[in-house]
């Protein structure tokens, strides 16, 4: 069975220290814990007087003052490893963790999960080739040294990054290392940090080239491993739940977090709030209870997403520059069926043609497997699609050989439906205004990633008034554009209400709008 010791690399907090350590202690792990030298002296003194009894907790001798980015930070956490591997010669795994990290299953689950898959859990990724890094320094991380901390010694860290790029001062990678990037927390195998250390012993050319690198706890264990270590035997991925803001910061959780931590596809989450109380004492009980059936869902990061993005109301209505002389045509008419429930829309449309014998094309823009005639291949994915609009449109009337149009949008489309709102053509719209019941927006969540199959009820009825108020908020946006020939079909509406929209948005008579208004099954859920 696995047994596993924790790396605790820490520097503040310490009766969360004392906390996380008596509790993954209790079910028979260990941990090894190194405390910033820079820290408080009295906080390390609290700490060790308070697991002093602990015989499954190991401190490390030698303290470092650890910076960020700075070759210190993996100084300090070889350290720890090495004080683990000498002191728990039992411990199958190591799993490297903060003070901000909790885990969110239990011990049961976590020694299970490790005894059933045989791998080293660790994001690498090849450094030039992946997009890990999403903006900044790249290639100067590594081909020119850095001595200095760049939050603390900043004029002089840029000033020697300045002369070697002068100077031409450039160095080269060992020859013999592909190097790699990715999370600084993960979980490896007791053999795998067993020839890490083995390895940083004979090859101290390596440890040359790393100890001036920029920020190499993204970079030393991730390229190690995968030097020493059989691709078959490596999970790309990190066993603790993080996520990063638009603005690179962590995100963290909260009390109410509780049931999406336990719910997502991790063992660990970092980094949980101080202020968490209620959150830190139920995932504490959590660790040490046995029997509990996870429902695994992973909707967390698409949850964030679209949470944080809700109160976010700016939107690009200009049109791009490469469009701005373009239009489909002063004696076009394009009519947009505008609905949230697409196959409400779809019904609506076939109706529309098989009465109209108008041209329609479902959601363009929404969906990649939509119907459209080959167009050069300008129709092939959304993004050229979305970015080429008025071309495509103005393809579409030429290969139908007609001067009307009709399509389906999303309400949450607005950029695209301001866009043909101010062509020189005719443009149209038809809001389709349908019910929403609680069974349909579940449905919804889950279509679009925001739940799963095993997502908790009282997930769902906190995310409930969200998805309904997001939805009515599309519909108002739309209405606050004040588009001209804006009609609305409704599904609360009498049939000569609809038909009477109908027959001014297709431009039809009122007997043949008639006919489609009154088709019984265009609601049906």
């Amino acid at each position: 069975m696995a047994k596993i010791a924790y790396i605790l690399l820490c520097h503040k907090d310490p009766d969360a220290i004392i906390k996380q350590a008596e509790r993954l202690t209790a079910v028979g792990d260990y941990m090894a814990i190194h405390f910033d030298a820079s820290a408080s002296r009295a906080d390390y003194t609290r700490i060790r007087e308070a697991l002093a009894d602990n015989h499954q907790v190991a401190f490390c001798s030698n303290r470092i003052r650890c910076g960020w980015g700075e070759w210190s930070l993996v100084e300090a956490t070889l350290a720890c490893v090495q004080t683990a591997m000498d002191t728990f010669p039992r411990a199958t795994h190591f799993y490297m963790l903060s003070g901000d990290c909790m885990a969110i299953k239990t011990a049961e689950y976590v020694h299970r999960f490790l005894d059933e898959n045989d791998a080293d859990f660790i994001e690498s990724f090849d450094y030039f080739e992946s997009d890990w890094i999403k903006t900044g320094w790249k290639e100067e991380r590594l081909i020119y040294r850095h001595w200095f901390n760049e939050r603390t010694q900043k004029r002089a860290f840029y000033a020697m990054f300045e002369l070697q790029k002068k100077l031409g001062l450039t160095r080269k990678i060992p020859d013999d290392i592909q190097v790699m990037i990715g999370s600084q927390w993960w979980c490896l195998r007791r053999r795998t940090v067993e020839d890490v250390i083995a390895f940083t012993r004979k090859r101290r050319d390596v440890l040359r080239f790393f100890k001036t690198t920029w920020i190499p706890d993204e970079t030393f264990f991730q390229t190690l491993v995968r030097h020493l270590v059989p691709e078959t035997e490596i999970r790309a991925r990190t066993l603790t739940f993080l996520m990063f803001s638009d603005y690179g910061m962590p995100v963290s959780f909260y009390n109410d977090h509780y049931d999406l931590l336990v719910s997502q596809d991790y063992l660990f989450a970092r980094k949980v709030s101080p202020e968490a109380y209620d959150l830190k004492r139920r995932l504490g009980l959590l660790y040490a209870a046995t029997g509990i059936d996870f429902k695994i869902s992973n909707e967390g990061r698409s949850l964030f997403k679209f949470l944080t993005e809700r109160g976010r109301i700016g939107r690009r209505f200009a049109s791009r520059f490469w469009e701005t002389e373009s239009s489909l045509g002063r004696d076009r008419e394009l009519m947009i069926l505008v609905c949230k429930k697409w196959h409400v829309a779809k019904r609506l449309l076939e109706r529309v043609r098989q009465v109209t014998n108008v041209p329609t094309i479902e959601y363009l823009f929404n969906e990649e497997d939509t119907q459209l005639p080959d167009l050069g291949g300008i129709q092939k994915t959304l993004g050229k699609r979305t970015r080429h609009r008025r071309a495509l449109m103005r393809m579409l009337f030429d290969y139908f050989e007609t001067d009307r149009l009709i399509v389906c949008m999303d309400p949450a489309n607005l950029d695209l439906l301001q866009d043909f709102a101010t062509d020189r053509s005719r443009t149209k719209f038809l809001e389709i205004e349908c019910k929403f019941s609680d069974s349909y927006l579940i449905g919804h969540a889950m279509r679009v990633g925001l739940a799963g199959q095993q997502t908790q009820r009282e997930t769902l009825e906190r995310l409930l008034p969200t998805i309904r108020g997001d939805i009515e908020h599309e519909s108002d946006m739309i209405r606050d554009a004040g588009f001209d020939h804006h009609y609305h079909f409704r599904e609360a509406a009498e049939p000569e209400e609809n038909t009477l929209a109908l027959s001014e948005f297709l431009s039809i008579e009122p007997n043949k709008a008639r006919e489609i208004a009154q088709s019984d099954y265009l609601f049906a859920d």
